[in-house]
């Protein structure tokens, strides 16, 4: 700690974790959510015939993990739906994705070195999420360890774990993309950076929650806009997880290669849902630009 004094690191992870992320952060966080449904098979043809029901999922995309959270805490699910700037700010940028003439927005932002920043800025909001979850739940379960955990994934994953519920929005039917099943990187990291702040709320490790932020902020920015740059759709747990589940469960090792060819052991995917969304429907549309548009 003496260290940090000097460095001050202390004071700039503490002004760091109470930076307000309205607008900046959120605009980041909005733009990658609906560049991301817009990388979704058929995202654009429903938008033409039924801005109603893209709008509807794009606000899924945007709010799916206050929707989720709430429900769970037992507060009304619309109940975000009165911040009037922040669904104004995340209407105006699913308008400019979905229909700005000529594309404009859409291929500024899907730009690949813009992109990075708007993932890095995402990444912030998704750690701040986690937090807020976790310090919401410990304030109402005051030594429910599990509520917060589970309250602090949902929301740095909502989006992800309703995507069922967003595809029948789009008349899309695919149960076998289900993030529980399929785990992708951004959820996994949600879990474990929930159960992280959870021990930190439970005075179990030895650091400031501010500190804990900035850490986790700096890993999450920096792996995923490493695994954006590179279109990679492994994850850094891989290993680690392939030898716990076969040390507890018995599963058999060498999930890293059955990644790599698509198909796994029993009990891992093949691919996570955030590989679809994100990345091969990105490719898919880049090979096929006429359809897509």
């Amino acid at each position: 700690m003496e260290v940090l004094d000097v460095l001050n690191l202390g004071e700039i992870a503490q002004y760091f974790s109470k930076m307000a992320m309205f607008p900046v952060f959120d605009v980041a966080y909005y733009i990658v959510s609906i560049l991301y449904l817009k990388y979704e098979p058929g995202a654009v043809e429903v938008s033409r015939k039924s801005p109603v029901a893209s709008w509807l999922c794009a606000m899924l995309y945007c709010f799916g993990s206050y929707i989720l959270a709430d429900i769970m805490l037992g507060v009304s699910p619309i109940d975000y739906f009165h911040n009037n700037s922040h669904i104004l700010l995340a209407s105006a940028v699913w308008y400019l994705i979905f229909f700005c003439p000529l594309n404009l927005f859409y291929k500024c932002v899907a730009f690949l070195p813009v992109k990075l920043v708007l993932v890095a800025l995402k990444e912030v909001v998704r750690t701040r999420k986690i937090a807020a979850g976790v310090h919401h739940a410990h304030h109402a379960y005051h030594h429910g360890w599990l509520i917060m955990v589970i309250t602090g994934y949902v929301k740095g994953s909502g989006v992800a774990l309703m995507s069922n519920f967003e595809q029948l929005l789009r008349g899309v039917w695919k149960p076998e993309t289900n993030e529980v099943l399929n785990m992708s990187f951004p959820t996994k990291a949600s879990l474990y950076g929930a159960i992280l702040f959870t021990l930190q709320e439970a005075h179990l490790l030895p650091v400031s929650k501010s500190m804990l932020i900035c850490l986790f902020t700096l890993f999450m920015v920096t792996t995923k806009v490493f695994m954006t740059a590179r279109h990679s759709h492994g994850s850094p747990f891989a290993l680690i997880e392939s030898w716990l589940c076969h040390l507890l469960f018995g599963s058999p090792l060498g999930i890293e290669d059955a990644h790599d060819h698509h198909h796994s052991a029993p009990g891992f995917a093949p691919l996570s849902p955030a590989k679809t969304k994100e990345e091969l429907s990105e490719g898919t549309r880049k090979r096929k630009p006429k359809k897509a548009e």
